[in-house]
């Protein structure tokens, strides 16, 4: 089952964001896609602050790979930008394989790895139908409450 949203800001990105972060258990992989500048740090910000973390401790992680966020129950979130990752050997040293179930998981670029991804995630895919800030959500692989 595929759900659908559409933001019309960042904020309202970052409240679904925040939305799918109140509804995980903590275990979860949270893959993204969609190109440049389509809000995938934003949604993470939000998606942090429903965990229970600052929001604004989020970043890009273009450079470093992977950014590890504890929040003050001690729930991990691990974010990874998978842009720079083109082969197996890249995607190996990132240490993506030993994260998984040790917290959630989210990573930007999934479709750099989508050969990789478990089969068991959460797929989030970001579109943008104009030029302004609107964004098309397209969520498989949970059931958000409402």
């Amino acid at each position: 089952m595929v759900a659908g949203f559409t933001t019309h800001s960042a904020e309202e990105t970052e409240a679904l964001g925040r939305r799918i972060g109140n509804a995980l258990k903590g275990d979860e992989m949270i893959a993204l896609f969609g190109g440049l500048g389509m809000g995938k740090t934003a949604f993470v910000r939000g998606l942090a602050e429903g965990l229970g973390m600052d929001p604004n401790e989020i970043s890009s992680p273009t450079f470093a790979i992977v950014h590890e966020h504890e929040g003050k129950n001690g729930q991990m979130l691990y974010h990874f930008d998978m842009y720079r990752v083109e082969s197996w050997d890249d995607l190996y040293s990132t240490g993506f394989f030993d994260y998984l179930g040790q917290g959630v998981v989210v990573t930007e670029w999934s479709e750099n790895i989508e050969g990789a991804l478990p089969e068991e995630r959460i797929d989030i895919e970001i579109a943008a139908p104009d030029h302004d800030n609107t964004r098309v959500f397209s969520i498989s692989g949970m059931e958000l409450p409402q």
